[in-house]
């Protein structure tokens, strides 16, 4: 079994004349943090959402766990299954309480039974800090508490990749913290996690490696040691000072 999970591989993307990704390679092994920085229109979240196909590559590939999902054989929404997803909003299902939005893909999806799923949700509840919240409303929680369910909901799929799409630029500062220490227990227990961020904080702590995306292309990459503390392209320099001294 390999341990590469994700593999993109020339990948472009290109809506009408705007050329947003040219020619991205870039691999993430099992069990690795790899934090995508870079300025806004660099391409980062196009990037993400490349590698479920929410967005479709103009060309090259994109293989997880050795199956390319841009093949039209390939069972998409099978694949699907196995990567977890956070957006800048929640998406949570404003109808349904905060333990049934972490249910019903479990139920819908994996077939689990109802009470499988609920323990499960229980459980990922309390792991996220909010096990008093099962039975509130998306609308009764702040933005951080409506985050954390998102998360926990994507855990409860048991996916092998989690896609993080700058899950904490929509939250307040005080809210920030909390979603982070979430994201970086998941990264401690060796979760294989993407991560689109401008929290050059946790970058630093919690990465593997980071990728510093511009014009559509990676820059650079490497550990956040050498990336964000001693970077080689002018570009990344450029970036780093305006972000770390705004």
């Amino acid at each position: 079994m390999s341990d590469i999970v994700v593999s993109i591989r020339q990948l472009n993307k290109s809506f009408g004349d705007n050329h947003v990704l040219r020619g991205i390679n870039l691999e993430v092994q099992r069990g690795e943090v790899v934090c995508i920085i870079g300025p806004s229109g660099s391409g980062k979240s196009t990037l993400l959402r490349c590698v479920n196909l929410l967005e479709t590559p103009t060309s090259g590939q994109v293989i997880f766990l050795g199956d390319d999902l841009t093949d039209h054989d390939c069972d998409i929404d099978s694949a699907r299954t196995k990567i977890g997803m956070v957006f800048q909003s929640f998406n949570l299902f404003p109808h349904m309480t905060a333990l049934e939005n972490i249910c019903v893909a479990q139920r819908k999806v994996l077939k689990r039974s109802a009470e499988e799923s609920e323990a499960k949700a229980r459980a990922l509840l309390a792991r996220v800090g909010l096990g008093e919240k099962a039975d509130s409303y998306p609308g009764q929680l702040s933005g951080g508490q409506q985050q954390r369910v998102a998360i926990a909901r994507a855990l409860a799929m048991d996916p092998t990749v989690m896609l993080f799409d700058e899950a904490t630029s929509a939250l307040d500062p005080e809210l920030v913290g909390d979603v982070l220490r979430v994201m970086k227990s998941l990264a401690e227990e060796g979760m294989t996690m993407l991560v689109v961020t401008h929290e050059m904080g946790f970058a630093s702590n919690a990465a593997t490696r980071v990728v510093f995306m511009d014009g559509g292309v990676i820059v650079e990459e490497g550990p956040p040691s050498q990336v964000i503390s001693a970077p080689q392209e002018e570009r990344t320099r450029a970036f780093l000072s305006s972000v770390l001294n705004h």
